[in-house]
């Protein structure tokens, strides 16, 4: 099979390109899909937001469980490995059900 038929343009446009900075993930799952939160947690400040959420299937987690891990491994080949310090939040995490939306 030709290369250039498996070949998928991908936009990048200017307001997703500056990214978005995210200290905590928090993922829940049903039967159909994997809900990624990625919240920013400011220190001294018990509060936090959900700066964006994304939703994929169960396949999709998987195959990016296997691709973050992959370059995990690059990154620690390359660079130093990354030290987990099994360390949590040193303030307190709590989900507000009045915040949160069903609508997905």
């Amino acid at each position: 099979m030709n290369r250039k038929q498996n070949r998928i343009d991908i936009e990048l446009p200017d307001e997703i390109s500056q990214g978005t900075y995210a200290n905590l993930a928090m993922i829940a799952h049903s039967s159909s899909e994997f809900v990624v939160d990625f919240i920013q947690l400011m220190p001294g400040v018990p509060k936090a937001k959900v700066k964006s959420r994304i939703i994929i299937t169960p396949e999709h987690a998987k195959k990016f469980s296997s691709a973050l891990l992959d370059n995990i491994s690059k990154y620690e080949k390359k660079y130093n490995k990354i030290i987990d310090f099994n360390e949590l939040p040193k303030f307190p995490l709590e989900t507000d059900p009045a915040s949160t939306s069903d609508n997905h």
